[in-house]
This record gives structure tokens, C-alpha cells and sequence, in this order.
């Protein structure tokens, strides 16, 4: 069943660009996630503040650094407002984890590169996650960059061996300009392969030029927004660190036993076809780890203990965290890839002919056009469409009422989204979980232009809030995925 096929370089490059591209703009946004970072997006890009994340004109969005939004800005500005733009960082940054992989396989497999990338691209998790708009794959591009120039700086002699430490850092910096402190857990793999197998021609990883791109990279952006936001640098160390990694204020499976439920079925599935090789490869690592522990063996095996040291101290980090979500091991496929690879050598194990291969393609690329047709009520795409189809006068906002707010109708309809309470609300002047109260949106809002919408079990009471504040209700059409879409007029 297995032949001896070696991808070629065209086939591999044709492969990975194929499932990078393919359907990117097929599926709408989806709510939450995909639409938070796209609306953020065009909010720098319409407003043109380029520094401080906006929900909306009037709340700041704090939770992520602005690189993301940034690439998502400039590639809508790019390429105008739809999906398939608002994609293209991701799929740059899964065309660019792929090379990095086959970038790295020319050291520690030679020769195995292209199957080291086919593996990469193919596996479940990076091909999934590289049409989902998050922070992750732009995270783990800066990341597998990073390490990629490390591991280059130990097998090349001074004075290359500074200059690939500073692009090490260059990654790290702009890791940290997507995401914060988790882009430095690599690190820790970096400092104790340094301890366990120095290499004796590479530069110190700590070089002071490294720390000065380092520092040029990441910080000026803090240190802008922090001077000019008073309270910003508390929330980032309160609220975005400390309670993210202490505690279960996020509610992301902060039990004893949520590293279990969330990353064993993430490592699993997400490594799917290539999951049996990587089981294999955990039951040797005992025996692996007992030979490391000769000094001569480490450096016969440096590659391999590099390798397990990327992938187990960050993921040790994870499961001690109470914040856990599936797509947080997704700079870990890049190590995972590279162990898969390594071990088929290992092994002296065949790589699966083309038809099987081909039919494990076909199979991901037909997931796409199912997910664009997948029935969901986060379907931005649909809420655009049913707005246009009720309301007859352009939409220059859209108001939620007490329910979830779908920005992504901002990239589908060019409106401005808010999210309101009925109620007064307290001052909370980072992460508010509504951008404001009613009162307050109605003296502010454009009633010709602004849309408002609510859960049917709310509407009853939003009516009556609505007449006695003097404002008349126009219901517009049947009601879409159980809310109902109205406009408010001045008696």
C-alpha cells in the first residue's frame, strides 16, 4: 500500500499553494472570533488610527496587539472588502510556516524536506485553521520563523551565527506584536537546548543586538499606547496575563482536567493522517530521554532533543494555564511536523503514493465549500443579506440588543456594529462587555440609517423600553434566526 514517492519541489509547491488558497472566499465570516478581528480591522483602516484597537468609534478592543489587524487592514485595503481578503494573512502565514518547515528539514533530515512540508500542510489542524481569522497562524508563522533562524545560527559560524540570532529575534518581536508573552515560549526550548547541547561555533541567543531588534520590534507600539492610555499597562498585566494563565474568568476549560479535554483531541485529530506516526514517536521519546542524558548523545541527537524540547516545555505551559483553547498548540505543528517527518526516516518507513494522498487532498479541500454552506446563526454573511433583503434605506449601523454582535456584517455591509445593554452600565473603560447603554445609543444614533436587532424573548420589554422613551418601533419582515429586526423613530 505504500510506494517509494518523493515529492518533487514543483509538485510540493503546487500542493501547499492548492490547499492555502483554495475556497478562501467561499465561507462568510464567522462570529465571534472572525468577525472581532476583522472588524477591528476596518475600524484602523476607515478611521485611519492605526494604533489603538477600536470596537467601535467610541470602545477600544485591547485583548490582542495590533498585527493582526493590521495585516487584515492592509490586505482589505488591498484588495477590497470581502472574505477572501480578509483571508489572505492567514493563507500567506500557512504558505509561510510550510517553507519554514521545509526550511528546517534541510538541517535536521536533508533531503526529506519536501515531505516534511507535504506533512505540515496536510495535517488537519494547520490546513483548518489557516481560513479561521485569528491571531494563531499569524503567531505561529513569527514563531516558526523564529526558531528556523536559531536553529541556522547553530550550524553557522561567526559572523552569520549573530545575524541569523537577530532575525531569531526580529521573529520573536513581531510574535510578541501579535500576541504578547505567549510568543516567548519557544524560548524555552531555545535556552535549555542551549544548556543540554551547546553548539560551539553558534552565537550566545542572548546577544545584545538580538535583544536590541528584540526591543525595536515589540515595544515602541506598548509604549505609545500605554503613555497615551491611562490604566492600559495594569489591563495588559492584570487582566490579559495574570488572569488568563491563574484563573477561569474567561471560562476556557479552567477545570482540573480541561488540558485533557481540550488539547488530547486537538493533537489527535489535528494531526490526522499523520497521528499514528506521532504516537509512535511518544512511545520511543521514554527511551530517547534516558539516552539524553549522556552529555555525548545529546549532541549526537541534539536535532532530536530540539525537536521534543519545542514541542513538550510549551505544552506543558498550556496545560498548567487555566486559559485553554484548541488552536493555542497550532505553533506547535510546526515541531510536530518536523518529528513526524523525522521518525518515517527513522523508521525507514515509505511515504504514501500519490492516489492516496490525493484522495486525503480532495477530502480537505471539499470540507471548505461544506463549511461555507454549513447552516449557522454566526454566519455574518447571511445576517448582511437578510438585513439588505428587510431593509429598504441604506444601513449605516447595526445595534444588538442584549445578544452577540455579529461584526462581521461590517465587512459584508460596510455598517458599523454596536452591542447594548437596556440597562445603565458601569464604567469599565477596557473589555466592556457592551460598548453602551441604550440611552446613550439613541442619543448618539442615526435613526434614519441605524438597524436594531433582538431575541424575540426580548422583544416584548425592548418595545416598552423603546415607547417610554418616545421612540416608535418599525418591525422589518419575518423575524431572522429568532431576532427581530427593527428601526426606531422620534414620535
Amino acid at each position: 500500500m505504500r510506494s517509494s514517492f518523493k515529492p518533487p519541489l514543483l509538485q510540493t509547491a503546487i500542493i501547499i499553494v492548492l490547499l492555502a488558497f483554495a475556497f478562501l472566499g467561499t465561507r462568510a465570516i464567522w462570529d465571534p472570533d472572525e468577525g472581532r478581528y476583522t472588524n477591528v480591522a476596518l475600524n484602523m483602516l476607515e478611521s485611519g488610527d492605526w494604533l489603538h484597537p477600536m470596537r467601535n468609534e467610541y470602545v477600544g478592543h485591547w485583548t490582542k496587539p495590533p498585527l493582526t489587524y493590521w495585516a487584515i487592514a492592509a490586505s482589505v485595503a488591498t484588495f477590497g472588502y470581502n472574505p477572501w481578503a480578509a483571508r489572505i494573512p492567514n493563507a500567506l502565514a500557512y504558505l509561510f510556516c510550510a517553507w519554514m518547515v521545509w526550511f528546517i528539514a534541510r538541517r535536521v533530515i536533508p533531503g526529506d524536506e519536501n515531505k516534511a512540508a507535504i506533512i505540515y500542510a496536510t495535517m488537519f489542524l494547520p490546513f483548518g485553521a489557516a481560513q479561521m481569522l485569528t491571531t494563531d497562524f499569524l503567531l505561529t508563522a513569527c514563531l516558526s520563523g523564529a526558531m528556523a533562524a536559531w536553529l541556522e545560527s547553530r550550524h553557522a559560524g561567526a559572523p552569520r551565527s549573530r545575524r541569523w540570532v537577530m532575525l531569531m529575534w526580529l521573529g520573536f518581536g513581531l510574535g510578541f506584536l501579535t500576541k504578547g508573552p505567549p510568543a516567548l515560549l519557544p524560548l524555552l526550548a531555545v535556552v535549555t537546548c542551549s544548556i543540554l547541547a551547546p553548539s560551539r561555533h553558534a552565537d550566545s541567543p542572548f546577544h545584545w543586538s538580538g535583544l536590541l531588534v528584540f526591543a525595536a520590534t515589540a515595544l515602541p507600539w506598548y509604549l505609545v499606547v500605554i503613555g497615551d492610555t491611562p490604566g492600559l499597562l495594569e489591563y495588559f498585566l492584570h487582566r490579559e496575563v495574570v488572569e488568563r494563565v491563574a484563573s477561569n474568568e474567561f471560562g476556557r476549560h479552567g477545570e482540573w482536567y480541561g488540558w485533557f479535554q481540550v488539547y488530547a483531541p486537538t493533537l489527535i485529530v489535528g494531526s490526522l493522517p499523520w497521528t499514528w506516526m506521532l504516537w509512535r514517536w511518544l512511545r520511543g521519546l521514554p527511551a530517547a530521554m534516558r539516552g539524553w542524558r549522556q552529555r555525548d548523545s545529546r549532541q549526537q541527537d541534539a536535532d532530536g532533543l530540539l525537536l521534543a524540547l519545542w514541542v513538550l516545555l510549551p505544552l506543558l505551559v498550556f496545560c498548567v494555564s487555566q486559559s485553554r483553547l484548541p488552536l493555542y498548540l497550532l505553533p506547535l505543528f510546526t515541531p510536530l511536523a518536523l518529528i513526524v517527518a523525522r521518525q518515517v526516516r527513522v523508521e525507514g518507513r515509505l511515504f504514501p503514493r500519490p492516489l492516496l494522498l490525493g484522495a486525503w487532498l480532495v477530502i480537505l479541500l471539499g470540507l471548505r465549500p461544506l463549511a461555507a454552506h454549513w447552516p449557522t446563526h454566526k454566519d455574518a454573511g447571511a445576517w448582511a443579506d437578510a438585513l439588505r433583503t428587510r431593509v429598504q434605506q441604506p444601513i449605516k449601523q447595526v445595534v444588538f440588543v442584549e445578544d452577540m454582535a455579529r461584526y462581521g456584517i461590517h465587512l459584508h455591509l460596510g455598517a458599523q456594529v454596536h452591542k447594548v445593554s437596556i440597562d445603565p452600565l458601569a464604567a469599565d473603560a477596557f473589555g466592556p462587555e457592551y460598548d453602551t447603554d441604550l440611552d446613550t445609543e439613541l442619543a448618539r444614533a442615526d435613526g434614519e440609517h441605524s438597524v436594531y436587532i433582538c431575541k424575540e424573548t426580548l422583544w416584548p420589554r425592548l418595545r416598552a423600553a423603546m415607547e417610554a422613551r418616545d421612540r416608535q418601533v418599525i418591525v422589518h419582515g419575518q423575524p431572522f434566526e429568532g431576532r427581530v429586526i427593527f428601526s426606531v423613530r422620534q414620535r
